[in-house]
């Protein structure tokens, strides 16, 4: 072989490694997650972290009372400073930002990067917030009616990450879902059509992660007690508030047209 040929099937090896290189598929990232839902996570641990280590526990008490929700507010509304008045309902979100322990927020962020990251990834980021809002004051409402005057706050995302839920059975279990029984792995798997409520509510996947959520949270209800970690009592209220604003709102917010019953 001639230099001029050497040189010709250098080149053209270096170029077949090089086009290898490129076609290789890309390594899988640590957290096959949302961007937002990684951005949530970190910034309710960097509010939780700030609470229980770095701010001083007076602060964490003005913290408390002007973010967290207080249904004792809504009884004396006229009585209330400015600054109390309007605290009272940005409360209805703000208090998802909150958590009374690490490992209520830890139980809340596993189920969020469960169920919420397919809605995020169906939604996209600003869908998808606004929709965590929605649920998180569907939850705070039921808390309010049920718990009205009550001088105890509420605190949590549970209500946002149950509406989260809810919008997630409308279409993961369905075919080509993500859990359908005939599923996709790509990303167009978040993207099948939702099936309307009554026709969703005829596939037994959902029927029983429905039944099951919801005897959970009457089981933690009538306990009403002290649960992972959390030392005050689980709003279940407020959870199912969130679950059903979820179910309810979830055709407002997608983005996918929704599938026509037969």
């Amino acid at each position: 072989m001639n230099v001029y040929r050497f040189d010709e099937e250098r080149a053209r090896r270096e170029k077949a490694e090089q086009d290898q290189r490129q076609n290789r598929p890309s390594e899988p990232p640590v957290f096959n997650l949302p961007n937002i839902i990684i951005w949530l996570a970190a910034a309710m641990i960097v509010i939780h972290l700030l609470r229980t280590i770095v701010l001083p526990a007076n602060w964490d008490n003005w913290i408390l009372y002007l973010f967290a929700f207080w249904p004792v507010k809504f009884t004396a509304l006229s009585s209330l400073s400015f600054l109390e008045m309007v605290s009272s309902f940005w409360s209805f979100i703000s208090y998802s930002l909150l958590h009374g322990s690490a490992m209520h927020i830890i139980f809340n962020l596993l189920w969020m990067a469960i169920f919420g990251s397919a809605v995020a990834r169906r939604f996209g980021i600003g869908r998808f917030l606004a929709f965590s809002a929605v649920c998180s004051i569907g939850g705070a409402f039921a808390h309010l009616a049920t718990h009205w005057g009550e001088s105890a706050p509420m605190i949590g995302a549970s209500a946002a990450v149950s509406g989260q839920m809810a919008a997630a059975i409308r279409f993961v279990f369905e075919l080509g879902g993500p859990l359908g029984a005939f599923r996709r792995s790509d990303q167009a798997a978040y993207f099948v059509p939702a099936q309307p409520l009554a026709e969703c509510f005829r596939n037994q996947q959902v029927l029983v992660f429905v039944a099951v959520w919801f005897g959970l949270n009457l089981f933690f209800g009538i306990m009403s007690g002290p649960v992972a970690g959390q030392p005050a009592s689980v709003a279940w209220q407020a959870h199912i508030g969130g679950f059903l604003a979820g179910l309810a709102l979830f055709p407002f917010f997608d983005p996918v047209p929704q599938r026509r019953s037969s």
